[in-house]
């Protein structure tokens, strides 16, 4: 067998927001992103994840999970190997990446990537400034709104009210309950909502079970892999695939498959982060009947040659970003 040599690379790399990010949990203003680089035989793939708290996740607990497996990584671990190695999460994410992006480069050519209609956010705020927000947005073709509990009616009637045209997106970020559900399927129902993202939180949405709603709901912290699909409660009608959750872009193909095969829909999601995290997602992204993949957008500067944005068409990174491009 051939001697492979290689090298693993872990950092933190920072990216100031071009404008605070807020949601339901809290405001953002500068996105940190861990980044791996493996390098074999000459040829570096490179892969990069964000850890979140909201899964016990931070920069220092996610680099010792990958240090862990170093002596793996630099022996030639194959991605079908790491499934078994590490758990589902960033640290995954950000090996299984870099070696989609090795083996893409040592294989065939990349296909040309066509552009994606992604969902452009507006973060959580006052009314009147959610509006100034999506007026900016009133040419896209999807809008995503970030609410709460404090009076998510007005807040949605205000972007409503300055984007007419968009599809929307209503992203309570796991903060109503079950009756605020259920009050505000009226008012979704004449806003023309597309998509009410994960409305209740995770460890509650058994109230979801038999629930019929006139707004389709997408699943997002409630489903990470295609394990998870067993005890979804059925109503949730989309599946949001995040490769930080699945663990890497395997997983992610793989639950994205389990949920057609289930007649799901499916919707690709990300975290504020570069275009290296977004890359990899491409590929679901093209056949996902809502892509969330606006995350480089919100970044003051993003990596050389990362993704590019106009009025919510998003093209692809530039040749030889990552593996696929």
């Amino acid at each position: 067998m051939a001697t492979i040599s290689a090298a693993l690379a872990v950092r933190t790399d920072c990216f100031p927001l071009n404008a605070p990010f807020r949601i339901s949990r809290g405001v953002k203003t500068i996105a940190e992103v861990l980044s791996v680089v493996i390098l074999r035989n000459g040829v570096v793939g490179r892969g990069e994840c964000v850890p979140y708290a909201r899964y016990g996740e931070s920069l220092s607990s996610t680099t010792a999970t990958i240090e862990s497996i170093r002596e793996e990584i630099e022996r030639g671990v194959t991605r079908r190997e790491l499934l078994s190695l590490l758990p589902a999460g960033a640290a995954r994410n950000a090996v299984d990446c870099a070696l989609w992006d090795l083996e893409l480069r040592q294989g065939r050519a990349a296909a040309r990537a066509r552009p994606v209609a992604t969902a452009m956010t507006v973060s959580l705020d006052t009314p009147e400034r959610m509006a100034e927000a999506a007026t900016l947005l009133a040419d896209a073709p999807l809008v995503k709104v970030k609410v709460d509990r404090e009076n998510p009616a007005e807040a949605l009637r205000a972007v409503r009210k300055a984007a007419p045209g968009p599809r929307l997106i209503v992203d309570p970020n796991e903060s109503w309950t079950i009756a605020d559900v259920d009050a505000l399927q009226g008012l979704m129902t004449d806003l023309r909502v597309d998509l009410l993202e994960q409305p209740l939180p995770a460890d509650a949405d058994g109230g979801l079970a038999g629930y019929r709603s006139a707004i389709p709901i997408a699943a997002d912290e409630s489903i990470h892999v295609a394990e998870d699909l067993e005890t979804l409660p059925d109503g949730y009608s989309v599946v949001n695939i995040k490769l930080d959750k699945t663990g890497g872009r395997t997983a992610a193909l793989a639950l994205a498959e389990a949920a057609r095969a289930r007649g799901l829909g499916v919707m690709t999601g990300c975290m504020i982060s570069s275009s290296l995290s977004i890359a990899p997602a491409w590929t679901i992204a093209e056949r996902a009947d809502f892509v969330d993949l606006d995350g480089p957008l919100w970044l003051a500067k993003d990596r050389e040659g990362g993704v590019r944005g106009t009025k919510g068409l998003l093209a692809p990174p530039q040749a030889g970003f990552w593996g696929d491009f």
